[in-house]
């Protein structure tokens, strides 16, 4: 390069001159190493699925005859985020499963990855004992087994890492797949002893495990909320102290005005001097306003549409048709959009809870499907809602009672889903610590 008169050196480039000045370039902790996968300590090294595996196959290109009972058929549908679900396995003959073992011979410790569909990056070990058939749909990667541990890379599959690669290494494919090709690409920041590996794996299985548990227990609550109010609901298991007969009545009977319709505004950023804006689609199936995605409505009118206490809003229209949300005071000031329509309880004769449950039975929702199949347009209107048939206890004070049981079960469900949501949180923490060597365990 030609230099002008006077020019002690050539002009530096922009990122020389930051490099210079010490911009642009990330501070590395002293033990540490920037590699492509991004900073890990410096006695980790950085593996591919190639080097690390002794095998990496996927099943069968050709589905089986379903039938028989000799060998379960695993396709993308059973391997979940994390783990083998075996629940709505088929099962195939002995026949068909050796023609398929002989190139697919998937054994225990082998991790399962999900290769199409939808479900691509789901991964799991395979926990079973027995053999069993793939299809095509899903890999299976053996790893050396003196040197690598396969839960260890279970948990690296699962990082948001692991899965930016697998959707970076189904870019531009028209059909959502990943090639085995790709697979044995797939790169992973590994400690340097196996032992090592297995104590993260360890601690994060263990994570996982508590989660599951939690997922369990829930979903037995859940059940048991669900046979409580079939139960109480219909009279059929009557509490302690009550008798007489129930009544049917129309739910009008029990307003204190005409049901009416929301606000059409458009939704806004949210501040602290507005109200909450409440939509369809913030209302989840449990009948409470999601937090998540929350805006609120600046409109002169909005104190008309304002929710109140024992204020319960109905959907009217669309896939979500039914959908109800009793206002609740700690969601602060809510103000309830144009597809949802208001209905103002009378205390004196309806308890709004015992309402509010009733609308999650069966009985309720077979009646929203034959309101709302009138039209090709799923929609049920106001004076629809206040002809709605309930089935009521004689008294008040049994409707509260029932109401205060099932008031109870879903306070016990909301903290174990509090709970659940925390140790979902401290297992993405402790992965982005434990998988890239930021903490290292003793």
């Amino acid at each position: 390069m030609a230099l002008k008169p006077g020019n002690a050196e050539p002009r530096l480039s922009m990122e020389r001159k930051e490099a210079k000045l010490g911009l642009g370039v990330p501070r590395i902790s002293p033990g540490y190493k920037q590699t492509e996968v991004g900073v890990i300590p410096e006695d980790w090294s950085i593996v591919s699925a190639f080097d690390a595996c002794s095998k990496i196959q996927d099943g069968t290109h050709f589905s089986p005859r379903i039938g028989g009972n000799d060998y379960f058929y695993i396709t993308s549908k059973n391997i979940r985020f994390g783990h083998l679900d075996i629940s709505t396995a088929s099962r195939i003959d002995r026949v068909q499963h050796q023609a398929i073992y002989r190139r697919c011979d998937v054994k225990k410790g082998d991790l399962l990855l999900t290769k199409d569909g939808a479900n691509t990056g789901n991964a799991a070990l395979n926990t079973l004992d027995e053999e069993f058939s793939l299809l095509s749909s899903v890999a299976f990667l053996r790893f050396h087994p003196s040197q690598y541990c396969p839960a260890y890379f279970l948990q690296q599959v699962l990082t948001s890492q692991g899965q930016r690669q697998i959707q970076d290494a189904m870019a531009g494919n028209a059909i959502t797949r990943l090639t085995l090709e790709k697979i044995k690409k797939l790169r992973f920041p590994v400690p340097p002893t196996k032992a090592e590996q297995e104590a993260i794996a360890k601690l994060l299985s263990d994570a996982d495990a508590l989660i599951e548990s939690l997922e369990q227990l829930i979903a037995k609550k859940r059940q048991i909320k669900q046979g409580a109010m079939l139960e109480l609901l219909t009279g059929k298991r009557r509490l302690p102290g009550f008798d007489g007969e129930w009544k049917n009545c129309p739910l009008r009977e029990c307003l204190l005005a005409d049901p009416d319709y929301g606000l059409n505004a458009p939704g806004v950023p949210q501040t602290g001097s507005l109200p909450t804006y409440l939509r369809i689609t913030d209302i989840d199936d449990d009948g409470r306003f999601i937090p998540s995605g929350r805006v609120a409505v600046n409109h002169p009118f909005s104190m008309n549409y304002r929710l109140g206490e024992n204020e319960i809003v109905f959907a009217r229209t669309g896939a979500s048709v039914g959908k109800t949300y009793l206002y609740n005071a700690d969601d602060g000031e809510v103000v309830f959009a144009g597809f949802l329509i208001r209905a103002k309880i009378d205390c004196s004769k309806l308890c709004p809870y015992f309402l509010a449950a009733f609308t999650k039975t069966e009985r309720y929702w077979n009646w929203v499907r034959v309101m709302s199949m009138r039209s090709g347009q799923p929609g049920i209107n106001g004076n629809e809602y206040a002809d709605l048939t309930l089935h009521l206890p004689p008294t008040i004070e049994e409707q509260t009672a029932i109401a205060t049981i099932l008031s109870d079960m879903d306070a016990e469900i909301a903290a174990l889903e509090a709970k659940l949501a925390k140790a979902r949180q401290i297992k993405q923490g402790m992965m982005q610590e434990l998988l890239t060597g930021k903490i290292r365990l003793v």
